[in-house]
């Protein structure tokens, strides 16, 4: 029988995270203390010497601050003022570099990232129209469409990155594989990709779902900081895990069971999604298209400098810099813009299938236009192998 247990007092040190995949029915309002204005970063001291296109202007300036803006290439945003919602993680770290690196104001954005806590405060606030974007985990997204909210998807964040961790007293070694986990109590969070994916391991293993010494017995938190924080309760014995929380288990003494990146089943699979509501997609398409030239920019540079993209991260998830570093560069996950349609439709087959929510129609609530344009307006200006790369990803899984 699943259970719920009441979560312990969260680890001081990991109390930063609330999860990419978090799904919770409860709405809130967002953590203001963590709001970050891209004006108030490096950004704001950016120059207005790029009009005249004089190259020696730009030597201290953000990277490519005298490229085209998005005024220029594809007309005036509709709206300039924009407030993004994330979750405290890694998985999030286009918006982060976007700010830092002065893409958001060279695309003539002035934008505001604010973090929340759970999925369900992300879409309450861009149904309220407090946020015009967020990034949120793929399975709570399709799960909210399905239930009516009119949400759609226009970008990525992140493939990849998820995976569970058990107390060493259970094996000596990392990558054991779910069999690891039989007739152990292991902390999860229902509506997550991090669940979902266990599930379709367990199943293609063979092991059930339930108590005994041959079964898995998930017990359910409302976050993924609940959950692994229960890892201290000696009645939990494993614990789901995502960027960049395996890092902090494994520096704490625990064994990573599976890497999802590592799982054949797994194997590309989409994490967090950029989100907006579908009629702001509609009556904003300008704004939403520079928006998402912002994130393909972030993602080049993330591509090029890596040491400054560690740096940027850290100013929004403090962590030691050597985890970050892990969890972004490691082999564990990629963040990338890309919508990947194809992707995040197997995985809606896959949710239906496992019981999570009921099949609907997500054609009208699946926006790849916007990223389209904004790849392509992009390299009109002038491709690399790394936009070459987006592009021909893009073709493949659109």
């Amino acid at each position: 029988m699943k259970k719920k247990l009441t979560a312990i007092s969260v680890i001081a040190a990991l109390s930063l995270l609330t999860g990419c995949g978090a799904f919770n029915n409860n709405s809130g309002t967002a953590d203001v203390s963590s709001e970050k204005s891209a004006d108030t970063t490096a950004a704001e001291d950016t120059k207005d010497c790029c009009e005249d296109k004089a190259k020696d202007c730009c030597e201290d300036e953000p990277a490519d601050c005298c490229g085209d803006s998005a005024e220029a290439v594809i007309g005036q945003p509709e709206k300039t003022d924009i407030n993004i919602g994330y979750l405290n993680s890694t998985a999030h770290l286009l918006a982060f570099v976007a700010a830092e690196e002065g893409y958001f104001k060279e695309e003539g954005l002035k934008v505001t990232l604010t973090q929340f806590s759970s999925a369900a405060e992300l879409v309450n606030g861009l149904e309220s129209d407090k946020l015009d974007a967020a990034f949120i985990g793929s399975v709570p997204t399709l799960t909210f469409q399905s239930q009516g909210h009119d949400v759609s998807i226009f970008g990525g964040a992140m493939t990849n990155g998820h995976g569970y961790v058990i107390k060493s007293e259970f094996t000596d070694k990392d990558e054991a594989g779910v069999e690891i986990l039989k007739g152990r109590n292991v902390a999860s969070v229902k509506n997550s990709v991090q669940d979902a994916e266990l599930q379709i391991l367990l199943k293609d293993a063979g092991i059930e779902i339930g108590e005994g010494k041959d079964k898995v017995n998930i017990v359910y938190f409302d976050s993924q900081k609940d959950a692994y924080a229960a890892l201290m309760n000696k009645s939990i014995d494993a614990a789901s895990a995502y960027s960049p929380y395996t890092s902090l288990a494994k520096s704490q003494g625990y064994k990573v069971v599976y890497y999802c990146a590592h799982e054949e089943a797994l194997k590309n699979q989409p994490c967090c999604r950029q989100v907006a509501k579908t009629s702001a997609i509609k009556d904003n398409p300008n704004t939403y298209t520079a928006l998402e030239r912002a994130f393909i920019k972030a993602y080049h540079f993330t591509q090029t400098d890596h040491e400054k993209t560690v740096k940027d991260v850290k100013k929004y998830i403090d962590i030691e810099e050597e985890f970050i570093d892990t969890e972004v560069y490691g082999g564990f996950s990629v963040s990338s813009p890309d919508p990947d349609k194809k992707g995040t439709l197997t995985l809606k087959d896959t949710i239906i299938e496992l019981g999570y929510t009921d099949d609907y129609d997500i054609e009208p609530y699946y926006n790849t236009d916007i990223y389209k344009a904004a790849l392509e307006s992009i390299i009109a200006e002038g491709s690399d192998d790394i936009y070459d790369s987006l592009k021909e990803h893009f073709d493949d899984y659109e």
